[in-house]
């Protein structure tokens, strides 16, 4: 939810963003957005006074950051808070929701492999997740590599038998009445037939996440109080699984370095970079053990110092997770006791915010700023090449093409159809040279036959008739709009804009001979093959197709699959679905015997379907 203006402003423009009038900016605390002229956010911020910081950006010694942010602003506006600490968390939701281009982030956060426990379902499932976190379930890490995960995984898992299959494979056990091989290495404890009741199987899962939260001296007593039991009552076989799981366990636990003496729990935030980038590096110990470990680059894309690029960081790191009772950093933030406030109603109870200043704290702080410094080296070697390519490919984009800016938004347009049939559309879209892969975009064509450029000609309109409704989805312009064809494709494009009043640069890119055509010009340019525009061009187009592809390909299969099913008597909507979750596709179906469509459909109507099946 986009936050409401905060007054009117004049007509007194400076430096691209028009000034508002400071006599209508409340001297209060609050919180303070610039918006770019596609109403975009490009940064937020906060302030104890939105009077005076705002004041600060229409002064004349802005750092050049500062000033280029200013100069694609458009308008800036701002929310009042009822004190400090409601503004700051008020600037880490909006950072969140909005991601500024302006504001200090986390590189690609989707990217740190977690290993989660999926409390929401009715048998939670251990598992390696990446990408967007899930409320309803518990992550441990993040850790360095998706193999130390899984190693420290495989260790705990004759100790705590919990699942560790997919849905779809815990459904077809389930229905087949029989464990999988899991089970039979005592690696699971069996919830899928019944083996375990739902009471031990918790008991197994708070025993999982204990040890992964570093509550380890608890397991490790029970193990060997249980393996002496068994012992004593002669019971060999079961105690020497007990000394079986019980190494285990000290494996895992050897796979944790120990940091600390005491089991202590706390994070350690370190840095190290330049005024451009900043590597960092955050440890998590629990129990004075490391248990997960964080390690990214972050652009410095605003002029912050380095206590202040520090409270920026603890907002990004904590945004989705407790922190723990103390967060040791290099520096103090200047705002150290209104973020130590945020940080307590994150945990629900008291975080210290300190620098060590000396003992293993101190050292474990040195430790970790040289790992940050060698990984920032290592990026600034890896950057170096990738980033200079991709902006020698824009600007080649740019000069071959004429165009008046470099184009840092592309947007690429495909129509794949089978004889006039499940006729579909993509959009892609490339920022800075990279996939935003975010934005994709697919269209089913409502047009009817085989016309590529009526389906063109509705995807473009659907497309920017939504930009101009303000859709969410398609809220952002591109710089540059490129379709898969010829001139007639090209043309139905530009008719479309024309007739939106939409000034944005559009070309069509041909696979025979990549030939691109311009606006205009009745034959097409050919960009020399070696060229680096050529190959930015081939990559979004490619990507255009794939995507366009792989939809047209899953509605055609979803077709075919309806229509066999659909001849079969016996088979209605509720039993049509539950053979698609089990077996997926028809060529799945195919491949399984008759008993098995049987535990999906009566027997009578899994013969009637086996038959359609193979064609008899």
């Amino acid at each position: 939810m986009d936050p409401p203006s905060g007054g009117d402003l004049t007509a007194n423009t400076i430096r691209g963003v028009e000034r508002p009038d400071l006599a209508l900016v409340p001297d209060q605390p609050g919180t303070y957005l610039f918006r770019d002229r596609d109403g975009r956010v490009i940064y937020v911020g906060k302030a104890k006074s939105l009077k005076k910081r705002i004041a600060q950006y229409f002064s004349r010694d802005l750092h050049p950051r500062t000033q280029a942010m200013v100069d694609a602003a458009d308008r800036v506006e701002w929310i009042i808070a009822d004190s400090e600490v409601s503004a700051l968390m008020l600037e880490y939701s909006l950072i969140k929701e909005h991601r500024p281009r302006f504001n200090i982030k986390l590189r690609d956060d989707k990217s740190y492999p977690y290993l989660a426990i999926t409390r929401g379902d009715e048998w939670p499932r251990a598992r390696v997740m990446r990408g967007r976190r899930n409320r309803r379930h518990e992550y441990f890490g993040p850790y360095a590599h998706t193999y130390a995960i899984r190693k420290t995984l495989d260790l705990l898992l004759r100790t705590f038998p919990v699942r560790t299959c997919s849905d779809a494979v815990f459904r077809r056990q389930q229905a087949q009445g029989r464990p999988c091989l899991l089970y039979h290495i005592e690696k699971c404890s069996g919830p899928c037939i019944g083996a375990v009741s739902p009471e031990d199987y918790a008991d197994m899962v708070d025993g999982l996440a204990a040890f992964l939260r570093g509550d380890t001296d608890e397991v490790v007593e029970r193990l060997q109080q249980e393996m002496w039991r068994a012992a004593e009552n002669q019971e060999y076989e079961k105690a020497a699984r007990y000394r079986d799981r019980l190494e285990d366990v000290h494996k895992a636990l050897e796979r944790q370095e120990v940091v600390t003496d005491r089991p202590e729990d706390f994070d350690l935030i370190a840095t190290f970079g330049d005024d451009l980038e900043v590597a960092l590096e955050v440890l998590h110990v629990r129990r004075g053990r490391v248990v997960g470990r964080l390690e990214t680059v972050v652009e410095r894309s605003e002029d912050v110092t380095d206590a202040e690029l520090i409270g920026h960081l603890i907002g990004e790191i904590y945004g989705e997770e407790p922190p723990p009772r103390l967060v040791l950093v290099p520096e103090l933030p200047p705002d150290a006791e209104a973020v130590s406030s945020w940080l307590a109603g994150r945990r629900g109870g008291r975080v210290e915010i300190r620098i060590p200043r000396r003992g293993t704290k101190r050292r474990l702080l040195e430790v970790t700023t040289t790992n940050a410094r060698e990984a920032f080296s290592r990026h600034r070697l890896r950057r170096a090449s990738d980033h200079n390519a991709r902006a020698r490919a824009l600007r080649s984009l740019q000069e071959v093409l004429n165009l008046p800016e470099a184009p840092l938004r592309i947007e690429a347009f495909d129509v794949s159809t089978l004889q006039g049939s499940n006729t579909v559309a993509s959009m892609v879209v490339m920022e800075d040279g990279l996939p935003r892969r975010s934005e994709y975009r697919r269209f089913r064509i409502r047009t009817e036959g085989q016309d590529d450029f009526a389906a063109m000609e509705e995807t473009i309109r659907r497309r920017f008739t939504a930009y101009l409704a303000s859709d969410r989805k398609f809220r952002y312009p591109p710089s540059l709009v490129v379709v898969d064809g010829g001139a007639g494709q090209l043309n139905r494009a530009l008719a479309v804009l024309d007739e939106l009043g939409l000034d944005i640069p559009a070309v069509g890119l041909a696979k025979r001979m990549e030939e691109v055509y311009l606006p205009g010009r009745p034959e097409p340019i050919r960009i020399p093959r070696d060229a680096e525009a050529l190959y930015l061009l081939q990559q979004i187009r490619d990507e255009a197709h794939r995507f366009a592809v792989e939809y047209h390909r899953k509605l055609r299969t979803k077709r075919m699959v309806d229509s066999l099913l659909d001849e079969v008597p016996g088979i209605g909507p509720a039993r049509k679905k539950a053979l698609i979750r089990r077996f997926g596709s028809l060529k799945a179906m195919r491949a399984a015997p008759v008993e098995e469509l049987a535990e999906v459909v009566p027997g009578p109507v899994a013969s009637d379907l086996y038959a359609a099946l193979h064609g008899s």
